[in-house]
């Protein structure tokens, strides 16, 4: 073929000979290399290290193909929300956002971001834990690579000299025998406020720390058959136990209801701090041997704690989808997920991940964490309802620490939050869109 050309084309004229050779090697010749499309991804400021992992892993992405470039731009947590708010208003979103897991349905909501469903592998998802996905009715709408995880740490030591077992996976402490080893640990002197609970922590902590007690108990702020009524479920029975146990913590003096800091476990002032699993770095220095890692206390159903962490989606502005996708794919491959673990710390979401991890596989020091986010993780409710809704709890908290009547503050609850439901006309959830308990 090349030959037969080569013979044709000398019997062209010289002009006609330059644009025909032009053509060939266009047609026949090795295509040189096209600028890669740029990708533009937002995020906030982190720690150190797990912004120095974030990079290493956009630079594994970036040298693994040549179509895409991904250009990553940090900015202030504290400016960030505004900043996503801001170009969401002009359509000038970039094409992948870091964004906290429970918003996601509200941003899934207002249209800022796109369903994943079509566009990522689908056994790479499927081996996600709750804590690796966001979705909002029924579609996914976000991903991420790690979680933290909520536990009940204690000094081994302290417990023996108490009588007290230490709690287990197998065999929790009920919500009533975790109240009488607080009342003996107060009545033994011990610690004069035995449970810090970070009652200096404000925003998502109550919500993040309690509505496990919810549903640990078969309560919820929602029901989540429709996502359109708290009546029953935040109020009810069971709700209202959990309530009564919360306001008798303060009433009782078992937990410092204005604490002056939240050094109290680490300077030996409180027997059991409930917090997450961010602290077992400092613990384990702290404490070494004689730290003591449980799960939270079982209300009736099991310990819960609340799933995910910050996940990566993808907005609606994006002119190639295709791109962004291949980056978050990458992201959440099992690889590079263990990378992040390793270099950070964080809980990896995904079984597979986990073992290529020293600390998070099988008889790996920081298993329980793993084990803790595989059986008790509950995402909080998947609806743009959720931050007015979280913001309703931390009220009804801070209700029940000041000694409010247990079933007037929750009613109090119900009615704020169906109000803001009804008032976003079911921020697009009916009663004929049932998404399943589920979700």
């Amino acid at each position: 073929m090349r030959a037969h050309m080569g013979a044709h084309m000398s019997r062209l004229a010289p002009g006609a000979l330059l644009a025909a050779l032009a053509a060939w090697t266009a047609m026949y010749s090795t295509p040189g290399a096209a600028a890669p499309l740029e990708i533009r991804m937002w995020r906030h400021d982190t720690g150190d290290a797990e912004m120095a992992a974030g990079r290493a892993a956009v630079a594994r992405f970036n040298a693994s193909q040549e179509k895409w470039k991904v250009v990553v731009e940090a900015m202030p947590q504290s400016t960030y929300t505004s900043a996503i708010t801001a170009a969401s208003m002009v359509r000038q979103l970039p094409c992948v956002l870091a964004i906290d897991q429970p918003t996601v349905p509200n941003f899934a909501w207002a249209g800022h971001v796109r369903a994943l469903d079509s566009l990522l592998p689908r056994d790479a998802v499927a081996r996600l834990l709750p804590g690796g996905r966001g979705t909002y009715r029924g579609k996914l709408y976000s991903v991420g690579q790690f979680d933290v995880t909520l536990a009940l740490f204690s000094r081994r030591a302290q417990l023996a000299a108490l009588g007290v077992r230490i709690a287990t996976i197998d065999r929790p402490y009920s919500a009533r025998e975790f109240h009488a080893i607080l009342v003996k640990a107060k009545q033994s002197k011990i610690a004069r406020f035995p449970f810090d609970v970070n009652g200096r922590s404000r925003a998502e902590w109550p919500s993040y720390a309690f509505l496990p007690w919810l549903q640990s108990a078969g309560a919820d702020l929602i029901d989540r058959s429709s996502y359109l009524r708290a009546d029953g479920v935040l109020n009810g029975t069971s709700a209202l136990g959990v309530a009564r146990y919360y306001a008798s913590l303060y009433a009782e003096g078992l937990v410092e209801r204005n604490p002056a800091d939240e050094r109290a476990f680490e300077q030996g002032r409180a027997l059991f701090h409930y917090t997450g699993s961010w602290k077992s770095d400092d613990y384990d220095r702290l404490f070494g041997s004689d730290l003591v890692v449980m799960p939270p206390p079982d209300f009736g159903h099991g310990p819960r704690i609340g799933a995910a962490s910050w996940q990566w989606a993808i907005s609606r502005d994006c002119r190639h989808p295709e791109g962004a996708a291949a980056l978050l794919a990458h992201l959440i491959g099992t690889g590079e997920m263990a990378a992040m673990s390793r270099a950070t710390g964080h809980v990896p979401v995904s079984r597979e991940a986990a073992a290529l991890t020293e600390h998070y596989r099988e008889g790996g020091a920081r298993r329980i964490y793993f084990e803790f986010a595989q059986r008790y993780a509950l995402p909080r409710p998947a609806t743009p309802a959720y931050p007015a809704m979280s913001a309703v709890f931390e009220k009804t908290l801070s209700d029940l620490r000041a000694g409010k009547d247990p079933a007037e503050a929750l009613d109090e609850a119900v009615e704020a939050i169906e109000h803001d439901i009804a008032r976003n006309n079911g921020y697009g959830f009916s009663s004929a869109n049932q998404v399943g308990a589920a979700q």
